[in-house]
């Protein structure tokens, strides 16, 4: 406490730093920093290194476990409670099950879960001559495709069949072409004999083609 006795000189306390000083300050920490560059700092060659080698290496292994990305990759026939001490045991496919599970992931897109077709844009496949009539047809539009004007169940349609076969964008197999051949023929009322796998082969190799079949030109060979 101040001394009430005492005149009484105010005094004005000096700043710890002037502005001249806090200036010079920042002056000096301008002068040490480093310019401003446009762009960005490349990658550190030895983390850019890293990266690639880890793409490639997840490219090859993606290659060679693509299994042509194929949604039914595992084999379906494996049954664990078939496993014992030795090698393990597969179960027998039923073709109606694979075939049925097969035609819900791709075919009922255009033919329907009910295997009606949409009208003036898919033909039917319930009660159709072409699912239950010549075995050896069916199996071609299958394989090769399909295009152009064809009559099914008395009305008529001129659209485009994709190839399901080996080499076409779907790559099938001839035992998964066989499944949903053998589904289609026995569903919704239809009740044809199944197609088997050999069936398919033998078609397959003997008519080697690229090009997709014309109602015409498959009638021609009935």
């Amino acid at each position: 406490m101040s001394d009430p006795t005492l005149p009484h000189t105010p005094q004005i306390e000096q700043a710890a730093a002037s502005d001249q000083q806090i200036q010079q300050v920042h002056s000096s920490l301008l002068r040490e920093k480093s310019e401003p560059q446009e762009g960005y700092t490349p990658m550190p060659l030895f983390l850019l290194g890293f990266v690639s080698a880890m793409i490639f290496l997840v490219s090859i292994y993606f290659i060679h476990n693509r299994a042509g990305f194929d949604p039914m990759v595992y084999d379906e026939r494996f049954d664990p409670a078939t496993m014992g001490a030795g090698a393990a045991q597969v179960a027998v496919v039923d073709p109606l099950v694979a075939g049925r599970r097969l035609y819900i992931q791709v075919c009922a897109t255009c033919h329907q879960l009910n295997g009606q077709g949409v009208p003036g844009a898919f033909p039917p496949l319930a009660g159709a001559d072409w699912v239950t009539g010549d075995e050896a047809t069916l199996i071609r539009i299958l394989l090769h495709g399909l295009q152009g004007p064809i009559e099914v169940n008395g009305n008529s349609y001129n659209g485009v069949m994709p190839a399901f076969g080996l080499g076409s964008a779907y790559n099938w197999n001839d035992q998964r072409i066989s499944y949903v051949l053998t589904y289609i023929r026995a569903e919704w009322g239809n009740a044809a004999s199944p197609i088997t796998p050999e069936q398919l082969t033998a078609i397959r190799t003997a008519e080697p083609r690229t090009a997709a079949w014309t109602a015409e030109a498959l009638k021609a060979l009935q």
